[in-house]
C-alpha cells in the first residue's frame, strides 16, 4: 500500500513539473507578465553589470555623464564640445569613432579572473554588455559586420577574440550565472536610420536569436527601447520565443525595457537606474549604478567619485530589504583590466558578504524595510549632487544633513526559516539598540552574525532593545554594517 501511494505522489508530481514546462505563452502582455520570476533570480539578490566595448578606448566623459555614451557626445559635439576637443587632442581631428576599434586590443584580459574576482565579491550573476548602443558586438556577429559594412564585432576588429563566450565559459567554473545585456537600437547603424522595421527584422531579431541560442544567457537585459513601442519592436513576439522554444526558456530572466512606455510596466523585472526611492513591492525590480557615476570606464573619474564599499554595502542592503535586487556595475578599461579600485570595492564587500550572505541571499521584504530615527523623513539631495558630490545612501544613514533622521536598520526576511535580519550601519556608541515595533517570543534567540554569539535583549513595551558587545575588531570583522538575528522569528 506504501509503495502504491508513493508511486502515486511521484507521478502527481511529474505530471505537475511536465505542466508547468509545458506552459505556453501567448504574444500579448496579459499572457506574457504571467510567467514566474526564476526563483533562482529572486534569491541571488547581487549582480555584477559589466560596460565594456570600444568606448573604453577613449574612457571619457564629463564628470557626471556616461563615458559608454562616448560616440554619441563626439557626433553631436555635446557638452559645448568638450568630448571633440578631448577626442581631437587625444586621436587626432578627422579620427572616426569607428577607427578606435583596433585599439580595444583587450591583450591583458583574462576572463579566469574576471570570473575570480566576481565571485568573490558575493554576487550571484553577471550581465555584461554583449551589445551597446553603437552596434558593436564582442561576439562574432555576422550580421554586425554585414550591416555597418566593415568589421564591426570583436572577433574580427580589436580583440579578435569572442570576448561574450570567454567570459560565460569562466562563469561556468563558478557559482555565478552567466548574462547580457543588449541594446535593442544602434545610434548610427545605416540600416537602423534607413528603414526601421528592416532593422528589426533582419538585425535586431537574428542577433538575439544568436546570442541566446548560442551562448544560452540566464539573464537577457535589453536597453535602448525608448525609440519605440514595443509593438513596432515586436516585442510580445521575441519573448514568446524566448519562454516557449528557446534553449533556456525554463531559467532565462528578462526586463522591462522593450518599448518605449513599457518600463516599470511590462515583462520581467523592473529596471530604475540611479532612482533610490523607487520602490515596487509587488514584483520584481533592481536597480543599477556605477561605483562612480559612469558605467564604462571613466579617466575623468577620481577616487573620491567613487562610492565607499560602506554606501556600496548599505544600498545592496537597502534594495533587498525593498525586495529588489542590486546590480553595480563596473567598467573595465580598454586593455581588459578591471581597475583596481573597482576590485577593491568587490574584494571588500565579498569580506562582508563571507560573514552576512545569510541575511542577503533567500530574503525577501518583511512587514517594513527599515526603521526611522527622529527626525525628517523627506531628505533629497539638491539636482545633480547625487551624481559627483554627494553619497545619498551615507546621508540617509550615517552622516545626515541637521534635522534630518537617518534609516537606523533595515530588515530582510528568511520565509523558509522564519529568521528577521535587523542590518544596522551604525555600531551603538553605548552598545544598545532599540528595533521598534516588535515583540518577541520571550524564548526568541538574538545573535550577532559576525561572531554567532548570542545576545542579551528585553522587551520595551512594543520595543526590543538589544544589548550588544563591546566593539572588539579582532573578533568582529564587518566593518561597514552589522547584523542582528533573530532566530524562528519574523512571522
Amino acid at each position: 500500500m506504501k509503495k502504491n501511494c508513493l508511486l502515486a505522489v511521484c507521478m502527481v508530481t511529474a505530471a505537475f513539473v511536465t505542466n508547468l514546462s509545458a506552459q505556453t505563452y501567448q504574444p500579448n502582455w496579459e499572457s506574457l507578465d504571467k510567467r514566474p520570476t526564476p526563483q533562482w533570480y529572486l534569491d541571488a539578490k547581487f549582480g555584477i553589470f559589466i560596460h565594456w566595448g570600444v568606448y573604453s578606448v577613449p574612457g571619457y566623459a564629463p564628470k557626471g555623464n556616461y563615458s559608454e555614451w562616448y560616440q554619441y557626445w563626439l557626433q553631436t559635439k555635446a557638452f559645448k564640445g568638450a568630448v571633440v576637443d578631448y577626442h581631437n587632442k587625444k586621436f587626432g581631428a578627422g579620427t572616426t569613432y569607428y577607427q578606435l576599434a583596433p585599439q580595444f586590443k583587450a591583450e591583458l584580459y583574462n576572463p579566469d579572473e574576471w570570473a575570480k574576482v566576481i565571485e568573490s565579491s558575493g554576487a550571484k550573476y553577471v550581465v555584461l554588455t554583449s551589445k551597446h548602443h553603437d552596434g558593436y558586438a564582442l561576439w562574432p556577429s555576422k550580421d554586425a559586420s554585414r550591416d555597418w559594412g566593415f568589421p564591426w564585432n570583436a572577433a574580427e576588429v580589436g580583440p579578435k577574440r569572442d570576448l561574450l563566450g570567454d567570459l560565460f565559459t569562466a562563469l561556468r567554473k563558478t557559482s555565478v550565472h552567466p548574462g547580457m545585456y543588449y541594446s535593442l537600437y544602434e545610434w548610427y547603424n545605416p540600416l537602423w536610420l534607413k528603414d526601421k522595421d528592416a532593422y528589426i527584422k533582419n538585425h535586431m531579431w537574428p542577433q538575439m536569436k544568436d546570442v541566446i541560442t548560442t551562448y544560452k544567457p540566464d539573464v537577457f537585459w535589453t536597453d535602448g527601447e525608448w525609440e519605440l513601442p514595443a509593438e513596432r519592436w515586436k516585442s510580445q513576439e521575441f519573448l514568446t520565443w524566448a519562454f516557449n522554444e528557446s534553449p533556456v526558456k525554463d531559467r532565462l530572466v528578462v526586463n522591462d525595457r522593450w518599448g518605449k512606455d513599457n518600463r516599470f510596466k511590462h515583462a520581467g523585472f523592473f529596471t530604475p537606474e540611479y532612482q533610490p526611492e523607487l520602490d515596487f513591492p509587488n514584483h520584481a525590480w533592481e536597480e543599477s549604478r556605477g561605483m562612480g557615476y559612469s558605467y564604462g570606464y571613466n579617466r575623468e573619474e577620481d577616487a573620491w567619485d567613487y562610492n565607499s564599499t560602506q554606501s556600496l554595502i548599505i544600498s545592496l542592503v537597502d534594495k533587498v530589504s525593498r525586495g529588489g535586487n542590486f546590480l553595480l556595475d563596473i567598467g573595465p578599461d580598454e586593455h581588459g583590466k578591471i581597475p583596481p579600485i573597482m576590485q577593491e570595492r568587490l574584494l571588500q564587500m565579498g569580506d562582508w558578504m563571507k560573514i552576512n550572505n545569510e541575511a542577503i541571499y533567500s530574503t525577501v521584504r518583511w512587514k517594513r524595510p527599515h526603521q526611522w530615527s527622529e527626525g525628517k523623513t523627506d531628505y533629497k539631495p539638491k539636482k545633480d549632487d547625487f551624481k559627483t558630490v554627494e553619497d545619498l545612501m551615507l546621508k540617509l544613514t550615517i552622516d545626515p544633513e541637521p534635522g534630518y533622521a537617518v534609516q537606523e536598520c533595515f530588515f530582510t526576511y528568511n520565509p523558509t526559516a522564519n529568521n528577521l535580519y535587523a542590518i544596522i550601519p551604525k555600531w551603538p556608541s553605548d552598545r544598545k539598540f532599540t528595533i521598534k515595533d516588535i515583540t518577541l517570543d520571550q524564548n526568541a534567540v538574538l545573535q550577532l552574525l559576525d561572531t554567532k554569539e548570542s545576545l542579551q535583549w528585553k522587551q520595551d513595551g512594543k520595543n526590543v532593545i538589544v544589548s550588544l558587545p563591546e566593539f572588539d575588531p579582532n573578533k568582529i570583522k564587518s566593518q561597514y554594517a552589522y547584523v542582528i538575528k533573530m532566530n524562528n522569528t519574523g512571522k
